[in-house]
């Protein structure tokens, strides 16, 4: 059973940094991982994806300030943020992929596994 549970979401001041890791279960490799975001009010957003020829892809918004990576030994995501900014609050989700395209290294919506969030909210 395919299981990812996200932690390390809180409240940061603005120019602060957070990492979220993502514990994963019940497989050992996908054809991408990748984190996503949704903010009150607006559709969810793709913020970084890896496949499993470690190509990487970043939103715009966040190239250059957030890093994703994995452990495999601790079956682990991460996702580094640095240099927080307010309209990075939103509510942040690992996804794993297993037969999707992963179009920019992302799990798809229609055949990705998605764990339940953790909320990081950034103030001013």
């Amino acid at each position: 059973q395919v299981q990812l549970v996200e932690s390390g979401g809180g409240s940061v001041q603005a120019g602060g940094s957070l990492r979220l890791s993502c514990v994963t279960s019940g497989y050992t490799v996908s054809r991408c991982e990748g984190w996503f975001r949704q903010a009150p009010g607006k559709e969810r957003e793709g913020v970084a994806g890896v496949d499993y020829e470690g190509r990487v892809n970043y939103a715009d918004s966040v190239k250059g300030r957030f890093t994703i990576s994995r452990d495999k030994d601790k079956n682990t995501l991460y996702l580094q943020m640095n240099s927080l900014k307010p309209e990075d609050t939103a509510m942040y989700y690992c996804a794993a992929d297993f037969r999707g395209r992963c179009l920019s290294s992302l799990p798809s919506d229609e055949t990705g596994y998605w764990g339940q969030g953790t909320q990081v909210t950034v103030s001013s």
